[in-house]
């Protein structure tokens, strides 16, 4: 196929397609939806590694549907709906924890009109936005108060801005982490003006070490997280207990980053335990930083909890404005957190919990049911067959810990696994699954309903 083969935008244009499409689109729109689909063609076929029934629909006709397809792939934004099947349940790129149903009811009804954000209708006169969830942080975590910010990187930048600056912050080497994003624990420090004092080594630090270089220059003791990764072997770290002690010995407050921020017992719903701020308020840390929208199950935010003293002292930061939640955050994070405090069911009521709550028959009822249903949508020269799968819990939690799942594994004769991923992937809304060994896989753990794995273009695949 050459490129004469590819007609000019008013050919297209003026197909019965396009006259349609004009009923409901700008002239313009179309136009330029049709010289990016002639383009696309036109690279496709100037490619040696084209594919051949990538290009073979050129006639005017066929380009104007595509150009249809087009408009509406530009116009429904670029935050699209997409299936995770990928097997990670909380995916950093993907948004991470699902909202609750109370949640999204609570931010659409805040979004719909206006909203006492910072005014205390008792008074009528102006309050505080951190009032909506500050009480229900502190209740659920045993802690003296709380407050939220945009994240929970924006929570540790505001603990050190505010009590660190040009002052020493104390941290074992094996907890020097980095992140998704390149973000890195030491940059953090030195951005918010703090002097990174590392003490012990990767995988041993003792008591003694933290105690031999405190000074007049310390501010905080940090404890941080490991998130995605694990030192296993010969290793040695002090306890909460023995850190706080030591802290309140010196007068100097001690912080500890949770990083995913469970509030709950995970080993209840089939995953491992993992720290809860409440343990770490009991042992004696005077602020615990941690993330709502990891295995809280909530919209991004950071949030703090700790000394009520220390509390007053970060929401008197001038920084803390920028690092502030606007009104969708906060009736989302109430919602989510009222559910802590009032549901029967948490693994009912919040999806995070749930989907790793799922047992292996479960996972294997909607495999087969989506088996099923996946080999009636597509053609007979797909082959569909129920495997088995390791998932993760995602974004830093137990990053050594899988579950056991089911996968459907997906193969045709002549595709290769990348372009059985990029098949699904440009459905829409996109099916996401992953490459294992050679072989594309829809993982099940995070896909509610079997009918989502079936992707928009299957009735052109069929026979």
């Amino acid at each position: 196929m050459s490129l004469r083969s590819l007609p000019s935008i008013e050919a297209v244009l003026a197909t019965p397609e396009a006259a349609a499409l004009l009923q409901r689109l700008p002239r313009a729109t179309l136009t330029d939806a049709v010289r990016a689909v002639v383009d696309q063609r036109r690279e496709s076929l100037r490619s040696s590694e084209a594919v051949p029934d990538a290009a073979a629909a050129t006639s005017p006709a066929d380009i104007a549907r595509e150009a249809a397809r087009w408009v509406h792939r530009e116009l429904s934004g670029t935050l699209p709906p997409v299936v995770n099947a990928t097997g990670v349940v909380l995916h950093t790129n993907l948004g991470r924890a699902p909202l609750a149903p109370r949640a999204i009811e609570s931010l659409t009804r805040a979004a719909r009109a206006a909203s006492a954000v910072e005014l205390d209708l008792q008074t009528g006169e102006r309050g505080h936005r951190d009032v909506h969830v500050s009480r229900l942080l502190a209740d659920l975590t045993g802690a003296e108060g709380g407050m939220v910010v945009n994240n929970n990187a924006a929570a540790l930048l505001l603990a050190i801005d505010t009590f660190a600056p040009r002052r020493e912050v104390i941290v074992s080497r094996g907890e020097l982490i980095e992140i998704g994003g390149a973000f890195r624990l030491p940059d953090v420090l030195r951005r918010a003006g703090a002097v990174l004092r590392e003490v012990g080594t990767t995988n041993r630090t003792r008591l003694e070490d933290y105690r031999s270089v405190l000074s007049r220059r310390t501010a905080l003791l940090l404890r941080a997280h490991p998130s995605n990764y694990r030192v296993e072997g010969f290793t040695e770290q002090p306890s909460r207990a023995e850190i706080a002690g030591l802290a309140r010995e010196h007068g100097i407050p001690f912080v500890e980053d949770l990083g995913s921020g469970a509030l709950v017992d995970l080993a209840e719903y089939g995953a491992p335990h993992e720290p809860t701020p409440a343990e770490a308020i009991r042992a004696g840390v005077d602020l615990v930083t941690f993330s709502a929208d990891k295995l809280l199950g909530g919209p991004q935010a950071g949030l703090i909890v700790g000394r009520a003293d220390l509390i007053q002292c970060l929401q008197k930061n001038p920084l803390k404005r920028a690092l502030r939640v606007d009104k969708l955050i906060l009736a989302a994070l109430r919602a989510t957190l009222t559910l802590y405090r009032t549901s029967t069911d948490l693994r009912a009521e919040v999806p995070t919990l749930g989907l790793l709550a799922r047992s292996e028959a479960q996972l294997e009822e909607l495999a087969r049911r989506a088996c099923g249903l996946l080999r009636e949508a597509l053609s007979s020269e797909f082959e569909v067959d129920v495997c088995p799968s390791q998932s993760e819990i995602g974004s830093g939690a137990q990053p050594t810990v899988t579950l056991p799942s089911r996968a459907l594994r997906v193969q045709r004769e002549g595709w290769d696994e990348r372009r059985m991923a990029a098949f699904f992937r440009t459905a829409y809304p996109a099916i996401l699954g992953r490459i294992s060994r050679g072989h594309f896989l829809l993982d099940l753990r995070a896909v509610r309903d079997a009918e989502d794995l079936i992707p928009h273009h299957a009735e052109a695949s069929r026979s």
